[in-house]
């Protein structure tokens, strides 16, 4: 898995070097903390969904610190890079890479939301596809930390339904 990670970090068509677009550098801003999700459960609760908002915002409070105590329970270094890409971001995370708890939050917000409300679905995933994205295109995390933070965040989401 290190190798296929390394391989992907290099300057690619995919994940070229220089400095992201304004908007993937924003998404990975905004999603710190879970910022991003909770301004969009306000604007789903704005729109008549609720329910859909809190069980959302419901999956990715749990999630977090899941994703925290993943991350302490497996320490990993994060890429290490000078390129435009990664010097775009006014943060330089030390903590552990693997998971992107920015993955994991994502991926527990967009699956609850996915879950309930398939029309919300439509608005949420392709921000959660965003937020995982930037953390590859900024190069703070590696290729196997934003699949295992969506995979726990997905989860997560799963089993909060079951629950």
């Amino acid at each position: 898995m290190g190798e296929l990670d390394e391989e992907a970090m290099h300057d690619s068509e995919v994940l070229p070097a220089e400095r992201p677009n304004p908007l993937v550098i924003a998404a990975g801003i905004t999603a710190r903390g879970g910022v991003l999700w909770l301004v969009v459960a306000g604007l789903l609760a704005l729109a008549g969904r609720p329910a859909t908002a809190k069980r959302a915002l419901l999956a990715a409070a749990v999630a977090l610190p899941i994703g925290h105590l993943t991350g302490l329970a497996v320490p990993r270094r994060r890429p290490r890079t000078s390129m435009p890409a990664r010097t775009a971001l006014p943060e330089h995370p030390d903590s552990s890479s693997f998971p992107s708890k920015h993955a994991v939050t994502a991926a527990a917000f967009g699956t609850a939301t996915a879950l309930v409300d398939r029309k919300a679905a439509a608005f949420v995933v392709p921000l959660v596809l965003l937020v995982a994205y930037s953390r590859l295109r900024t190069r703070v995390h590696w290729p196997s930390d934003v699949l295992g933070g969506l995979l726990i965040g997905a989860a997560v989401a799963l089993v909060l339904t079951r629950v």
